[in-house]
């Protein structure tokens, strides 16, 4: 009878053995897919600025630029964008922002060939393309002054969440405008991606706009 259990005994090892083995395999097989489903998705680029990506609608308006052409969105896809909105009576915070924006292209170099900025008017009564043109072409080549109708400019002020308002009118034809500073940033397929704010500073520009014009490429 023992040699007759031994017997038996030994067809229940070799099946705990096999589903040992096969146990082993599956969980081999598992943790290859696990690590090459790791190697396929990169890590989220390191940016230093607030990312809006999700959280704002993509780049979309019918406006007019500086040279007095109708434009849309599409005409700067393939390019970063830098969305601004401000006016050339500006006292202040408009010209600091744009000469601001003008050394960070300088240190992208080359790359900024890639970039725009978008200066949208909030004062499109006395922001004529011939004004906008002779303003932004101050300050940086790559930059584009765009305008439009009040309605246009309004619509395109809330669609990012920004704000502006008229101050009264001094009664010589001048007047201020308050206004909203956030540069909003977008990628090369329109997406808005990031948030900038005056208090960022031109480090973290130019480290975010290089991951965003020469991905894989360490700034």
């Amino acid at each position: 009878m023992l040699a007759y259990a031994e017997k038996m005994s030994i067809p229940d090892s070799r099946m705990k053995t096999s589903s040992l083995l096969r146990w082993l395999a599956v969980s081999l097989l598992m943790a290859a897919f696990t690590l090459l489903a790791g190697c396929q998705h990169s890590e989220p680029l390191p940016f230093r600025l607030t990312q809006v990506t999700g959280h704002m609608p993509d780049l979309e308006f019918h406006l007019t630029d500086d040279e007095g052409k109708p434009v849309t969105a599409a005409d700067y896809r393939g390019k970063v964008a830098l969305l601004y909105f401000g006016y050339t009576h500006c006292p202040d915070v408009c010209p600091l922002t744009l000469a601001h924006l003008h050394v960070v292209m300088q240190r992208l170099g080359p790359l900024a060939d890639g970039a725009r900025i978008l200066f949208v008017s909030v004062d499109p009564s006395r922001d004529t393309p011939a004004v906008m043109h002779a303003y932004v072409n101050a300050f940086d080549k790559r930059a584009v002054g765009l305008t439009g109708s009040a309605g246009d400019v309004e619509a395109l002020v809330k669609r990012y969440r920004a704000s502006f308002s008229r101050e009264p009118d001094k009664g010589d034809g001048n007047y201020e405008v308050s206004h909203s500073s956030a540069i909003y940033i977008f990628d090369a397929q329109g997406h808005a991606r990031l948030l900038a704010t005056p208090a960022d500073s031109q480090d973290s520009l130019v480290h975010d706009l290089h991951l965003l014009l020469a991905p894989g490429v360490k700034p």
